[in-house]
């Protein structure tokens, strides 16, 4: 902005300034009035419509899908996307925390006298991305799957087969996923690195009647599956057997 250009924003801005009305009392009364109608419309709806109530808390319970709240399902996403627990602190810190201060500094680095969107390109642009980043990160929050599923490539032997033993080997991984397989044993992707051995290739090193007496009579602290229907016990060992 040259000198002319800096004159002549001045003397508008002290003519329009001169026309307007000061911030104090008539913004703050809109303001006030503004947010006394939100209030009400609130206490208006927790009073009609009460609040949801789920079933009651079962802390034995192991299949219990968690979900955050709707405004963390991008975070919600980022922890999903970024598996490694290394990475644990870039995926709930880092990365939310260099998008805050690059909007932060967005009036640093842009400091263009321009107001109208398409003639700052990299305000508009930035946040766009931002907002878009957002927006889709928390749609793909909201229609994730489980959290227990297993995310492990079908072999080859199973997908010529087909039909029912297609079936079979997805019964066998929803048994796997829902059991709390993943909170001691790595399954491709998911799950932890221990204490557990991983069992991405479980089917390679124990045949299938080890692995059946594995989860009939483990080593601690592995627990016993022998409660488990047979269906599923069965469907959870073919699984495993299958994994080479």
């Amino acid at each position: 902005m040259n000198q002319r250009q800096k004159e002549e924003y001045l003397r508008e801005y002290a003519i329009l300034k001169s026309k307007g009305k000061p911030f104090f009392p008539y913004a703050v009364v809109k303001d006030s009035i503004m947010a006394c109608v939100v209030m009400a419309c609130i206490i208006t709806m927790s009073l009609v419509l009460g609040a949801e109530l789920g079933s009651k808390v079962n802390p034995t319970t192991s299949t219990y899908v968690p979900r955050p709240e709707w405004y963390f399902f991008f975070l919600f996403e980022l922890l999903r996307v970024i598996k490694p627990p290394s990475l644990v602190g870039l995926a709930t810190i880092g990365i939310p925390t260099l998008c805050m201060i690059l909007l932060f500094l967005l009036p640093f680095y842009d400091r263009g006298p321009e107001r109208r969107p398409e003639r700052r390109p990299i305000a508009t642009i930035t946040g766009i991305f931002v907002i878009g980043a957002m927006f889709f990160l928390t749609w793909q929050g909201a229609s994730t799957g489980s959290p227990f599923s297993v995310e492990i490539a079908t072999p080859a032997v199973v997908r010529q087969a087909g039909g029912q033993a297609l079936a079979e080997f997805e019964a066998g991984r929803h048994v796997v996923g829902a059991s709390g397989c993943l909170a001691c044993h790595k399954l491709g992707e998911n799950g932890n690195s221990g204490p557990g051995p991983e069992l991405t290739h479980i089917g390679s090193r124990i045949p299938r009647l080890g692995i059946a007496r594995t989860l009939v009579n483990p080593t601690a602290p592995m627990p016993s599956f022998k409660h488990l229907p047979p269906k599923q016990f069965e469907a959870a060992v073919d699984f495993l057997s299958q994994l080479k």
